[in-house]
């Protein structure tokens, strides 16, 4: 039988430029309503070597759109003999994702380093809306930390500086999220290559811990 039912999606992903290329992370957990399917989804998908794609919305809807871009990629490339741009991999995404925006509920960040434009991250909304941003978050966890992201964030960071950005945003919307959770991968790209990094959920510590009792009482 039919669902007719809504089903509420829930995600936190995010990708920030910093001096030097872009780090993409983004929480594991797939939630089908308030039962949590996959506790250790990965969401940050390889579209090419050098171009990564955070996946918010139906994973379902999500997965088709990164398999059709993945077979274009591969096939421009094996024409041009080079490498494509972050740019028009996002192009890709957005084509897509706009001419099947009745169909879809697909929210996604394209991000990745070329020799072009160094470090860059596009964002494509649920419609198929694309912009260039320093640095992009979506899915229902994003609401959570919109004022400690405006607040924090700053251009030209280093590696270091972002991925401790990265962690503690996520950590938060995790925490205040209930669609979110699991644990964290981040993915970081610069001119040398790719860096997978995945941190257990039982390794991040909890938000409170990082109050002490007089602020919280103040």
């Amino acid at each position: 039988m039919a669902m007719s039912i809504p089903v509420a999606l829930g995600t936190s992903i995010m990708a920030v430029t910093f001096n030097g290329g872009v780090i993409l992370g983004a929480d594991s957990r797939t939630s089908t309503g308030n039962y949590v399917a996959n506790r250790v989804t990965d969401k940050i998908t390889p579209l090419c070597d050098n171009v990564y794609v955070l996946r918010s919305g139906s994973a379902g809807d999500t997965q088709a759109i990164a398999g059709y871009v993945q077979h274009f990629i591969s096939q421009f490339q094996a024409e041009e003999g080079e490498r494509i741009t972050v740019k028009t991999a996002a192009n890709l995404v957005k084509t897509i994702a706009y001419n099947n925006k009745d169909n879809l509920e697909a929210g996604m960040i394209v991000a990745g380093f070329d020799k072009h434009g160094g470090g860059q991250v596009f964002s494509i909304s649920l419609g198929g809306t694309l912009q260039q941003a320093p640095f992009a978050m979506s899915g229902s966890g994003s609401s959570y930390i919109t004022g400690f992201v405006d607040k924090n964030w700053r251009d030209n960071m280093s590696e270091q500086e972002a991925m401790d950005f990265v962690m503690r945003s996520l950590k938060y919307a995790m925490t205040w999220d209930a669609s979110s959770g699991g644990c964290i991968r981040t993915v970081t790209i610069t001119e040398a290559g790719v860096d997978r990094r995945f941190t257990q959920g039982s390794q991040i510590p909890p938000t409170y811990g990082e109050l002490g009792r007089d602020k919280i009482l103040a």
